[in-house]
């Protein structure tokens, strides 16, 4: 399994970018508060695993709580991961049942993005646009990891962290 976790941190004007450990993390809290130590004022983690889905978090310096956006709710299902860090900051799917099992089938097998889609409006992307580049055809999470964080102005400092 290849998970990939990089925050970007705006102080200041200037963007830096970070490596995080999200297999340290308990919950979205301490998720949260390890993104929290690389920077006070704006904080975007973009986390990739196995190019299945990408997860967004963002904090702030006026931000109480996270906000959060997944490319895809099933991994709420199919990632221990994802189930750890996002269960109880997004809708859940766990016990999901319908009394059509062809409506359950469909929901499956049709990503479905979920949470905050305004999270990364004032850093160049509305929520129009999050929800075309997730919906691009051939798209990776990585690919719109580096379209994001271009938008954003960070593109140059992401590549460099990324190699």
């Amino acid at each position: 399994m290849t998970t990939k976790a990089i925050a970007i941190v705006r102080e200041q004007g200037s963007w830096t970018a970070h490596d995080l450990e999200p297999a340290e993390a308990q919950d979205l809290d301490s998720f949260a508060d390890q993104m929290r130590d690389v920077g006070d004022e704006t904080i975007v983690a973009f986390l990739e695993e196995d190019d299945e889905y990408l997860a967004i978090v963002r904090v702030g310096a006026d931000d109480p709580d996270p906000r959060v956006f997944l490319s895809d709710r099933r991994v709420l299902l199919t990632s221990d991961l994802a189930e750890r860090l996002f269960s109880d900051a997004l809708p859940s799917m766990a016990g999901f049942s319908s009394d059509d099992e062809e409506d359950d089938a469909a929901v499956l097998t049709h990503a479905a993005p979920v949470g905050d889609l305004d999270l990364l409006v004032d850093l160049g992307t509305s929520a129009e646009s999050l929800l075309e580049l997730i919906g691009e055809r051939g798209m990776l999470p990585g690919d719109v990891i580096s379209a994001l964080s271009e938008r954003a102005g960070a593109g140059e400092i992401l590549d460099d962290v990324r190699g």
